[in-house]
């Protein structure tokens, strides 16, 4: 590899959240972080590069979209997911869960049903919530293979308020990377019925072997014309800080009226941001191919690790995302929850599954997405303080 993954970059004391907020989150400084969704690796070179060149022009004011950023979204969705969509598809956002936010609010309206497939990235529901809309859960069933849909179940949850159903696409955080066949289904079912499709893809970069990520709307011109996209750049290059997202909406009249939020709102790009992500887009594929390879040697590692070191928790099978789902119901836990047990005798900041939804007790998320050596040392943490508790 030209990357060096395994280098530990320093990050307490640069504000950064997912290390410099433990104390006020979990309790205790000194904690190992395996929680929020940030890799802890340094960005690829030439975003470095671009934005350092971009801060030496001193004057840093109002900014907009060049034809180059549209060029470098439009290419780099053909080349890595196959995906030709059309540049006035695509709407400028400071983030997806800001973009999930507007979504419901300009295609909803107050006490309307929305539909998430829990256990889900909390936001999906909190941002229901928080718009006066209705969370309807349709959870996942758990299977020995994996989680899948429960089709019937949708079938059964939808009435004539429902207007919305959002997918996780990879879903955080059960890891399953959807088949072209179970796409096609939850999009027949939301056709049938005049639901609009939300798919959020923001980590459909990280795909393991074996894979493919399929963008929803790619299915067929039907389901396109139905479905609103979220992705961004800023899972695959760990870009999150510089608050750049896209929707690509292919539906003129839905596209619109989106656009005419954004209008009602404010909403602008930022200059580093809109740097970061055309210089990712353009010219970051062989680091993203490299890390790839080293994430699912972490995963793996991560597997064996539970399996053969940790008795009574359980590794979900990871397909995608750097986000793994660990089934600790066995362990037996009581009076407090799994993650406040890994953070009092462990030492480990991890995502307690409850956050997740229904179905998520019992679990939690584990960010494999650091150096290895600190993944090493957080498993090696885990493993003593299961022992300790069940007396090994």
């Amino acid at each position: 590899m030209v990357h060096d993954f395994d280098v530990l970059i320093e990050r307490r004391g640069t504000d950064c959240y997912k290390w410099d907020s433990m104390e006020e989150r979990f309790g205790e400084r000194d904690l190992l972080p395996f929680w929020v969704a940030d890799m802890d690796f340094a960005s690829a070179e030439p975003i470095q590069r671009a934005l350092l060149e971009r801060i030496q022009h001193p004057v840093y004011g109002y900014s907009c979209l060049a034809p180059s950023v549209y060029e470098a979204v439009i290419s780099w969705l053909e080349k890595r997911h196959g995906w030709l969509i059309q540049r006035e598809w695509l709407s400028f956002t400071a983030g997806v869960v800001n973009a999930l936010n507007l979504i419901i609010q300009t295609y909803t309206l107050p006490g309307e049903r929305i539909i998430v497939q829990p256990p889900v990235y909390a936001p999906f529901f909190n941002s229901v919530r928080n718009n006066g809309r209705q969370v309807v859960f349709n959870p996942l069933i758990e299977t020995d293979d994996g989680y899948v849909m429960d089709f019937d179940g949708l079938e059964k949850q939808i009435d004539s308020r429902t207007r919305m159903l959002i997918l996780c696409s990879p879903h955080n955080p059960v890891g399953r990377v959807w088949r072209r066949e179970e796409l096609e289904r939850l999009a027949a079912i939301c056709l049938s019925h005049g639901i609009l499709m939300v798919s959020d893809e923001i980590h459909s970069d990280f795909i393991y072997s074996g894979h493919r990520h399929i963008p929803l709307a790619s299915l067929s011109p039907e389901v396109e014309q139905n479905t609103i996209t979220c992705m961004a750049p800023s899972k695959t290059f760990n870009l999150a800080g510089l608050g750049t997202s896209f929707v690509v909406i292919p539906n003129k009249s839905l596209r619109d009226r989106f656009n005419n939020t954004l209008t009602n709102v404010g909403i602008g790009t930022s200059p580093l941001g809109v740097t970061a992500m055309e210089a990712a887009y353009r010219h970051g594929e062989q680091w993203l191919d490299e890390l790839l390879a080293y994430l699912e040697g972490s995963r793996d590692l991560l597997k064996g690790f539970i399996k053969e070191r940790v008795p009574g928790v359980k590794m979900m099978e990871l397909e995608g995302t750097y986000l793994a789902w660990l089934d600790c119901r066995e362990l037996g836990i009581t009076g407090c929850s799994v993650s406040e047990f890994l953070v009092s005798k462990a030492k480990i900041a991890v995502n307690d599954g409850q956050w997740f939804g229904p179905g998520g007790q019992g679990f939690v998320r584990f960010n494999i997405g650091c150096p290895r050596p600190l993944l090493q040392e957080g498993l090696e943490r885990m493993e003593a303080a299961v022992k300790e508790h069940r007396g090994a």
